[in-house]
């Protein structure tokens, strides 16, 4: 099958959306040398919001106007950021995942101006997230830090970090390597202190459905392990059906041998409950292992759970 000569690719109009599509052009460009590319950007409801995600539609805030450039044929391609994507709802009718990139870091990183780690710093000290999965888990274990709500690409947060609206941040490693901002980060936290978010450091392209010569292009760039741990973690969040109020978290990994696990929680947003569960794929595909852990999950409350939280 013929490749296109132009792939009109859509984000997110920030500057860490448009360095994830740098990476798919380039990543295409090796592919096939031939094939243009065109940036088409969009800015969505979630960029413009700088409140409660709960009010503006939830995580689908982020992919609303994304997903309409691709449906009413202004772009090709659509370029995601897996934890910013529904996972209780199917994708857009008419739209599929053609692939999901290598995986980058999943984890989260401490920023602090004077180089504290998270362990050094003192009660009071304030947290600028708005992240409902990072509040629950401090508030589980460093309950004598204090956080603030701060939304914004990460380089409005870390101006924010900078003008004193908060003392400490956290971001994600993948997101503050993307924008080539590693220098900021004081500490990586190890995920059994801060377990990521479902779909952590996964990038996701997707295409309407009956563009099979696209899909056949892009496929190329998927890579095999990412996809099955992102299978899994979207399927255990659709079993689940977290809304975007729910402090879950949770990641998959495929180890060297094939095999693949999954490990998810999910909290009060206090932080003094904690569910957990871990399980071990065997000869299951990826889809059952997230069903699996979320059935695991259910069994132990967490539809109540979730139900009790305001959303």
């Amino acid at each position: 099958m013929s490749a296109p000569e132009l792939i009109r690719i859509v984000s997110r109009d920030s500057p860490m959306a448009l360095a994830q599509v740098e990476r798919v052009r380039a990543e295409l460009a090796v592919l096939h040398p031939g094939i243009r590319t065109e940036v088409v950007p969009v800015k969505t409801t979630g960029d413009k919001w700088m409140g409660d995600l709960a009010q503006v539609e939830g995580k689908g805030a982020f992919t609303k106007e994304v997903d309409a450039a691709l449906l009413d044929g202004h772009a090709d391609l659509a370029v995601h950021c897996v934890k910013d994507v529904p996972a209780d709802r199917p994708l857009p009718a008419g739209t599929v995942f053609a692939a999901f990139l290598r995986r980058d870091d999943i984890r989260d990183a401490l920023v602090h101006l004077d180089g504290l780690t998270l362990d050094e710093l003192p009660a009071g000290t304030r947290v600028g997230t708005s992240s409902v999965r990072r509040v629950a888990q401090l508030a589980a274990s460093y309950p004598h830090l204090e956080c603030v709500p701060m939304r914004g690409n990460a380089n409005r947060r870390l101006d924010k970090l900078a003008a004193g609206e908060a003392d400490a941040l956290l971001l994600a490693v993948s997101g503050l390597e993307r924008i080539d901002r590693q220098d900021v980060i004081t500490e990586i936290l190890p995920t059994d202190v801060m377990m990521p978010p479902i779909g952590a450091g996964i990038l996701a392209l997707q295409c309407r459905e009956d563009d099979t010569e696209l899909i056949d292009t892009v496929s190329a760039l998927g890579h095999p392990d990412t996809h099955r741990e992102a299978t899994a973690e979207r399927m255990f969040l659709h079993v689940l059906q977290g809304h975007c109020n729910s402090p879950i978290a949770g990641y998959a990994k495929a180890e060297r041998n094939g095999d693949l696990s999954l490990r998810a929680c999910v909290f009060t947003p206090d932080g003094k409950t904690v569910l957990n569960a871990h399980e071990w794929a065997g000869p299951l595909d990826p889809g059952t292992l997230g069903t699996a852990v979320a059935v695991a999950l259910l069994r132990q409350g967490a539809r109540d759970l979730i139900d009790s939280i305001a959303h």
